[in-house]
């Protein structure tokens, strides 16, 4: 077994013993320094998987002076302006939000939800651990958001459309179709470019809103569908992968600069190994979720080169979209970006 794989099973070894005997946030009696990590997913989810992972690392390489406190399922903050208010306050110190959601208050970082922008998983996490992002943490930075960005780990795969009652295989197959979309602008364009009909609708509501026929789709990852019993209703998703379902891990900046040198250096070192934990664990759970799904029924269609290639044209407008809001820099730093890791012979 490769020493990688060796290492990713103890550390998902971990999550369950901790899970099961209650210590993820027991009190470390000699810590010099909490840090508070909130997400809205559940202990079953790759976000948590990985903030373990980081906690882990974080309280044994800082020999107890540092203590993790991990509170998923919205347990610290129920909303993510909340939770982003309260790390731009000190008050939590650790919190992800998607590109959609950080767009809410630093809209450029849609860019990376660019339909079809990344082939593969390996080339996405290059770009996003490189220049692209260097850029970004600096920009939000410099516009005093208090905000700071750590890392970027993928959170659910990849999103491809999933219809109830309609097979896609082209894009034609989704014009006039009710898609849920999440509330971001960049996610309801590309529907509309497609031809159907966006509808924003929270995560919450989904599962009843595709029950009752408010929406005839959606656009999400395999796990998210399985994770939420959306197989229940939805029975086609066809792999178009139109975007990489990255998170982008923010931390609080008046905790950093509370935090010395050492502790920071500790803490962006513990997020590489998260970012990395995670990334392994939606691979290692992809392909059962979409086993899951057929096994409830549900119909999973691969497109032809031709297929995929009539996707981005039909979305092929989605870059002037967003040059006229954000202009033409972010798109420059990703292409850049997207042609390096391409280039890289060891991906």
């Amino acid at each position: 077994m490769p020493m990688k794989r060796k290492v990713l099973l103890f550390i998902y070894g971990c999550v369950v013993i901790a899970c099961g005997i209650g210590l993820i946030n027991s009190t470390t009696n000699h810590a010099e320094y909490t840090i508070k990590a909130s997400i809205q997913a559940s202990t079953q989810d790759e976000d948590y998987v990985g903030l373990v992972a980081f906690k882990h690392f974080l309280e044994q390489h800082s020999q107890g002076r540092v203590e993790v406190q991990l509170y998923p399922s919205g347990q610290f903050c129920g909303s993510v302006p909340e939770c982003i208010g309260n790390l731009q306050k000190g008050v939590l110190e650790i919190f992800p939000s998607t590109a959609g959601g950080t767009g809410n208050f630093f809209s450029p970082a849609q860019v990376i939800d660019l339909p079809y922008v990344f082939s593969n998983d390996e080339q996405a996490e290059c770009v996003l651990a490189g220049p692209l992002m260097d850029e970004m943490r600096k920009q939000v930075l410099a516009q005093g958001l208090n905000l700071r960005l750590l890392g970027v780990s993928n959170t659910g795969g990849w999103r491809n459309f999933a219809t109830t009652k309609k097979a896609v295989h082209r894009p034609q197959d989704l014009v006039g179709l009710k898609i849920r979309t999440t509330p971001a602008d960049i996610q309801q364009e590309l529907v509309r470019q497609l031809g159907a009909n966006s509808t924003p609708i929270s995560w919450a509501e989904l599962y009843t809103a595709l029950a009752t026929g408010v929406v005839e789709g959606s656009k999400n990852g395999i796990q998210d569908i399985i994770g939420a019993k959306l197989e229940e209703h939805l029975k086609f998703v066809v792999l178009d992968g139109h975007s990489y379902m990255a998170t982008l891990w923010w931390f609080s900046e008046p905790a950093w600069q509370a935090l010395p040198s050492d502790i920071q250096h500790l803490v962006l070192e513990g997020f590489k190994i998260q970012a990395a934990t995670a990334n392994q664990f939606v691979k290692d759970q992809e392909a059962n979720s979409y086993r899951l799904f057929e096994a409830a029924g549900g119909t999973i269609y691969r497109p032809s080169d031709a297929e995929k290639q009539a996707f981005i044209e039909a979305s092929s407008q989605m870059r002037p979209w967003f040059a006229q809001r954000f202009g033409n820099d972010w798109l420059t730093l990703l292409d850049s970006a997207v042609a390096q890791c391409s280039a890289d012979p060891a991906l």
